[in-house]
C-alpha cells in the first residue's frame, strides 16, 4: 500500500515521503491517526507541485540549519552530574540533559531529535550524540560527563 505522510513517522519517513507499507498498518493505524492518506493518482500531483513550491523556501531553511550546525559543533558540552562509587553516576544522562546544557548555550533543540549512540549514558567519560536538525541536516557533537562538584 502506498501512501503520503502528513507528518513525520519514527522509523518510517518525513513529511510529504511517499512510503509503501503493509495494508493493515496503513489502513488500521497511518490513515486513522491522520498521519498519512492514501497515494492516488491525484494527490501524487497535488504532492509534486506543492514539493515544487517548498524548494526555494526549503533552501534558505536548510542554508540556517546548516549555520547553527557548524555553531553547535564548536561548543564544548561539558555536563555535571552526581557520581556514586568509582565513575558510576546516580542516575543517567540522556537526551533531555543534552537539550538542556545546548539551552543554556542559547541553542533550542528538542530532545527527541537527539541521539546518544550506545543508549543512556552511566559512567564518567566522552560520549558522542547525533542532532538533527532538519530532515537533511545533521550534526555529530561530543559531551563529556563530569563529576558534580560538592
Amino acid at each position: 500500500m502506498e501512501l503520503i505522510l502528513k507528518q513525520d513517522v519514527e522509523n518510517l519517513g518525513f513529511k510529504d515521503d511517499i512510503v509503501t507499507v503493509k495494508n493493515g498498518y496503513g489502513r488500521n493505524f497511518l490513515i486513522p491517526q491522520g498521519q498519512a492518506i492514501m497515494a492516488t493518482v491525484s494527490a501524487k500531483k497535488v504532492l509534486a507541485e506543492t514539493l515544487k513550491q517548498r524548494a526555494f523556501k526549503e533552501k534558505k531553511i536548510v542554508d540556517e540549519a546548516n549555520k547553527v550546525a557548524d555553531t553547535i559543533k564548536a561548543l564544548e558540552i561539558k555536563i555535571a552530574s552526581k557520581v556514586g562509587s568509582g565513575d558510576k553516576l546516580f542516575g543517567s544522562v540522556t537526551n533531555m540533559d543534552i537539550a538542556d546544557a545546548l539551552q543554556k548555550e542559547g541553542h533550542t533543540v528538542e530532545k527527541k531529535y537527539i541521539n546518544i549512540l550506545g543508549g543512556t549514558v552511566k559512567r564518567l567519560g566522552k560520549y558522542d550524540a547525533v542532532i538533527r536538525l532538519h530532515r537533511d541536516v545533521t550534526v555529530d557533537i561530543n559531551f563529556e560527563v563530569i563529576a558534580e562538584s560538592k
